[in-house]
């Protein structure tokens, strides 16, 4: 028997929250597009992008990609107990409103 191999996808469960830490910057964006279509499809209305504090070019590229994406009515900074600045909630349309 053999593990997957290098370029197999890795599933990955859908909660209300996906931190990007364990991601290349490359696969940022097409991420998120995966990760809103799942959320969407599971019916969650708010979600939570894990970007970290760090120098804050995650967060930049994370909400301009968001800004661009027709599925978000809203994003803002989470709660400080939820990560603050270092975290985005995204705040998105039901599916039929697409």
């Amino acid at each position: 028997m053999s593990g997957p191999k290098e370029d197999e996808p890795v599933p990955i469960p859908i909660e209300d929250f996906l931190d990007l830490h364990f991601f290349s910057p490359k696969e940022i964006n097409p991420l998120i597009d995966e990760y809103l279509f799942q959320c969407q499809e599971k019916g969650f209305h708010r979600v939570r992008l894990i970007h970290g504090r760090g120098t804050g070019s995650l967060r930049r590229m994370v909400r301009h990609h968001l800004s661009k994406d027709s599925r978000v009515l809203e994003i803002k900074d989470a709660a400080p107990e939820a990560g603050g600045w270092g975290a985005t909630l995204v705040y998105l349309k039901p599916k039929s409103s697409t």
